[in-house]
């Protein structure tokens, strides 16, 4: 399986923040907030994935992610000129996924929670159609919210509906069969002249192979589109890291839990940050050799 993080837009929700930088290369508190959403993919096992951003900001991706060798992955850059909609991911990336399964994530959700690797990674296995992630909220005429029969299979997909069907919202992270290329190619621009995920699924959801992995209790879901939830997101990772001593979405101490590299490549990734408390933890991650 391939995966592809989303992480263009303008931001202009986050202005003055984002006028001269990607949002995705904003941090959350200690890590770049791409970090977040590419730790999902890699805790899924996928290890090839493409970041897709605009002209301005491909150059800085790079410069941060290389090519993801040091980490034992592989990171391919792509470029969406204009925010054409989600669904035109699978468009500007459909000769990278090839005839792979594929994951989009986007690039300002955080993931985490207990037991998601093993969740994510039995996704994978299992996946027959596509599956999306929902999240239980108290405000779900916000979001595209999805309405399940008994045995998680999705009825319907509704876009920020004035009376929801339920509270679980679609979250910005997805799971398709190859299919969703030829899916993605014969949707239309809608009102908005954006090539909408919700389409896609929709087709999902036609055929009978659409289903839902409903986040539950101890699992968290942040996007970071205004100034508050990026605050809280930054306060949510502040928090778990002080108090348990972790870190969230750090890419080296999950590569070496995978088995994507060794102690002594977790070493000298450690040696580039020697300077800093995050070099010191890689060190711990040695130390203690715990399960992700």
């Amino acid at each position: 399986m391939k995966g592809i993080v989303l992480a263009g837009g303008s931001g202009t929700r986050l202005y003055p923040l984002t006028r001269g930088l990607s949002k995705q290369l904003l941090p959350i508190y200690d890590k770049p907030m791409v970090y977040y959403p590419i730790s999902v993919l890699m805790l899924s096992g996928i290890r090839e994935i493409l970041v897709i951003s605009t002209p301005d900001d491909i150059p800085a991706f790079k410069r941060l992610l290389g090519t993801g060798e040091e980490i034992g992955i592989r990171f391919d850059y792509a470029i969406q000129p204009r925010p054409n909609g989600l669904a035109e991911a699978f468009l500007i990336g459909r000769d990278f996924v090839g005839r792979d399964d594929v994951s989009l994530v986007l690039g300002d959700n955080v993931f985490h929670g207990a037991n998601l690797s093993k969740t994510l990674q039995n996704v994978v296995s299992q996946l027959d159609g596509c599956v999306l992630f929902g999240y239980r909220v108290n405000d779900p005429e916000r979001y595209g919210v999805v309405e399940v029969d008994a045995y998680n299979n999705i009825i319907s997909i509704e876009e920020k509906p004035k009376r929801p069907k339920s509270n679980i919202a679609v979250t910005g992270l997805y799971f398709y069969d190859n299919d969703v290329l030829e899916i993605a190619s014969s949707i239309k621009p809608s009102a908005r002249g954006e090539l909408e995920i919700t389409d896609v699924n929709s087709h999902y959801v036609a055929r009978g192979k659409a289903k839902i992995q409903i986040l539950g209790r101890g699992m968290a879901w942040l996007d970071t589109g205004t100034f508050s939830s990026l605050l809280e997101a930054n306060q949510f990772v502040q928090v778990l890291e002080h108090r348990q001593g972790t870190r969230i979405a750090c890419l080296e101490e999950i590569a070496y839990r995978m088995g994507y590299i060794d102690a002594g490549q977790l070493e000298r990734m450690a040696a580039v940050y020697e300077k800093s408390e995050y070099g010191n933890y890689l060190r711990r991650c040695i130390e203690e050799g715990e399960d992700i």
